[in-house]
């Protein structure tokens, strides 16, 4: 009984987890309007997004590498769907309409080509992920201003906003997307080959390909997943905005790789979970809403996150040593 005892506190997932449930608490007494039930919404709500791109960034992670790339993914994706639902294409005179699943097909496919560049850079050209990424930052960002003009797409359909704005059976859809997403990535890790390929290959690259994993396949297949968690990224965000904003999506890397860090994950790879990323997410999201509710500055905010995440990678530091 105490050898289980011991192995649940063990694990990783379980010191943020403690974290999460001391902040809500703190929170609870600091302000009363935290623990109402709009503001619990709202927080899900705000989390979701993060999430689905967190978890695509827990994936990256896991293999050793990092995606500086979700956020501008993010806002072309977005503006893909809601532009071609808007105003349609033209191709070679014809004019091409859109349904409201067009424009997600349509959005979904440019985060796995964007995702699939990043990984063909890290495999093929063998570009570290951290400057393969970071060029795809700027790249996505240009190819967004250029397809906005730099102007919001505005004037989105009904069904578009409700993948944003609506509720099913009393919980907001963004909330939903995100728990699907969640659930069907948490036994993917996990029951699957590919999964524990993942971790195999984060653990040591070099064993992994002697053992016979496709090393090479099993990075671009993730970093098209990322590709793709953040263009349904993209979708909840324009949708829940009723537009597409050029500028959507900025600096969402830094929180979704804040989410992941302090769920667990270790940034050298091998380590860490779906869950963990979960409870990291909703850390980061408490964390946002309550130093809202408590008038905290702007600009504290940023500085008391900065910490927040330096004190994550500390703590992982820390627990890698301790496990060798």
């Amino acid at each position: 009984m105490n050898g289980k005892i011991r192995s649940f506190f063990a694990k990783p997932v379980v010191k943020p987890l403690a974290a999460l449930l001391l902040m809500a608490v703190a929170m609870t007494f600091l302000s009363d309007k935290f623990a109402t039930a709009d503001n619990i919404f709202n927080v899900l709500r705000q989390v979701s997004v993060n999430l689905c791109i967190s978890v695509g960034m827990t994936m990256v992670i896991l293999t050793g590498g990092i995606d500086l790339s979700v956020g501008s993914i993010l806002a072309l994706s977005g503006a893909v769907a809601a532009g071609l639902t808007r105003n349609g294409l033209a191709v070679g005179g014809v004019f091409v309409g859109f349904t409201f699943w067009g424009g997600i097909l349509a959005a979904l496919l440019t985060g796995a080509i964007l995702g699939a560049f990043n990984g063909l850079m890290v495999t093929r050209f063998k570009v570290p992920p951290f400057v393969a990424t970071l060029g795809m930052m700027t790249i996505a960002r240009g190819l967004t201003m250029l397809y906005t003009g730099g102007f919001p797409i505005t004037g989105l359909s009904n069904a578009f906003r409700f993948l944003g704005t609506g509720w099913f059976l009393g919980v907001p859809m963004p909330v939903w997307v995100a728990a699907v997403i969640i659930l069907f990535f948490a036994f993917y890790m996990k029951k699957t080959p590919t999964g524990r390929y993942i971790y195999a290959i984060g653990g040591n690259q070099r064993a992994s390909l002697l053992s016979g994993i496709r090393v090479d396949r099993i990075i671009l297949l993730v970093y098209t997943l990322a590709g793709v968690l953040s263009a349904v990224a993209g979708l909840l965000v324009t949708a829940r905005l009723d537009s597409a904003q050029p500028n959507a999506g900025a600096g969402y890397e830094l929180d979704a790789i804040a989410a992941v860090v302090i769920g667990g994950t270790s940034l050298s790879g091998g380590r860490g979970s779906i869950a963990g990323t979960v409870v990291g997410a909703l850390i980061i999201g408490i964390l946002n809403n309550g130093l809202v509710l408590l008038d905290v500055s702007p600009f504290w905010q940023q500085v008391i996150k900065g910490f927040v995440i330096l004190g994550a990678v500390i703590i992982d530091k820390f627990s890698s040593k301790n496990q060798y």
